[in-house]
């Protein structure tokens, strides 16, 4: 009995010490971007845990180090001091005639938003404010003009993602032109000014645009102490909503309030439903067995001819489009041409059923 405790002993003993090495066999370093730690991986240990060391044995191949000219014609960013900025101009006029042709079938007539598309312009930069905490209040209203901080990021995403279906399709000036008309809407002032129709948007002027919302931000990301600047923000819990003493047991906080409907309406014609499921399709006439894969994928670019692709039901777009074959056209919409992806960007769609949406699409513009 004495040695079996001895045992006890020595072997409980053991554990701690290898438990101390364990812990302390991986260096803790107070470096995370939130404030947090980090730990090295040292002998085998990250923290008081095992790597994996078949991982670790892997021969991943990363590639080879990109060229001087590979990086330069990957760097285009179009920066906040200007830099990355095109050579070029363009008016607000010319910019509303190149809006209505490329972005309002999107983002609605002068930016005011469209189903499944952000709004740009309109609101206040005071609703960034709202809370919705009771009924009739607003969210906040994100647009260009009261949300986004820099100006640079506006013109760079439509030069490098705009318009949608044809990216990169617009020339220097065009980008400029777009832009000027976005700012104009949302009275966002270049040269101390609002910009009128014929005023011009170019590389020198840009860089007098101040956003309304540039210092809305917290913490301040910018410059050498970006970095720490986020690091103290989640240093204290208070700044983003979480509690400093955390509740285990009976959390019920005394000054919340619970709000209930006082009236309910019930004679509501037809009743309230609380099912979930989709509507059952209905039966009987005849579908093209096209029509629904068409709705689903191709009409975004297809329903008009504001995306530069033939729209169905123009009768003249689609006889120049059949005048190269059935054949032809399904082969084209399958592997890709033009600015159209292949399969009109879900490779999941089979070959059977391009050639179900093409027909459809061209049987509805004899």
């Amino acid at each position: 009995m004495f040695k079996c405790v001895h045992k006890s002993i020595a072997l409980t003993v053991a554990t701690l010490v290898l438990s101390s090495v364990s812990i302390f066999a991986s260096e803790a370093k107070k470096d995370a971007i939130d404030g947090g730690m980090t730990y090295t991986r040292d002998k085998g240990m990250y923290s008081n845990y095992h790597i994996n060391s078949q991982v670790d044995a892997l021969k991943l191949n990363y590639g080879r180090t990109p060229t001087a000219n590979e990086l330069k014609a990957w760097d285009t960013d179009i920066m906040p001091d200007g830099t990355g900025l095109p050579e070029g101009e363009g008016s607000v006029e010319e910019g509303d005639e190149l809006y209505e042709e490329n972005c309002a079938v999107c983002h609605g007539d002068f930016g005011a938003g469209g189903v499944g598309y952000p709004t740009l312009t309109g609101g206040d930069i005071s609703s960034l404010k709202n809370q919705r905490t009771a009924p009739g209040m607003d969210a906040p209203k994100r647009t260009i003009g009261t949300y986004w901080p820099q100006a640079s990021t506006l013109i760079w995403y439509i030069r490098d993602a705009m318009p949608y279906a044809h990216p990169k399709s617009l020339t220097d000036n065009e980008i400029y032109a777009i832009t000027a008309f976005l700012l104009a809407n949302n009275e966002i002032e270049v040269d101390g000014k609002v910009q009128e129709d014929a005023d011009v948007l170019n590389k020198k002027n840009f860089m007098t645009i101040k956003m309304p919302n540039r210092d809305g931000f917290y913490p301040d990301v910018n410059g050498e102490n970006g970095v720490e600047n986020v690091r103290k923000f989640f240093a204290d819990p208070k700044n983003f909503g979480a509690n400093t003493v955390r509740c285990m047991k009976d959390c019920k906080d005394d000054n919340a309030t619970v709000m209930r409907i006082g009236i309910e309406m019930k004679d509501v014609v037809p009743g309230y439903s609380t099912e979930r499921d989709l509507p059952a399709k209905k039966k009987g006439g005849a579908t093209h067995p096209g029509k629904e894969a068409y709705e689903k994928n191709c009409a975004v670019c297809h329903k008009t001819d504001a995306m530069g692709a033939p729209d169905v039901g123009n009768k003249k777009a689609w006889a120049k489009v059949m005048k190269k074959g059935m054949d032809n056209v399904v082969n084209n919409a399958i592997k890709g041409t033009g600015a159209m992806p292949p399969k009109g960007g879900n490779p999941d769609l089979t070959d059977a059923q391009i050639k179900e949406i093409v027909d459809y699409m061209s049987s509805n513009s004899k």
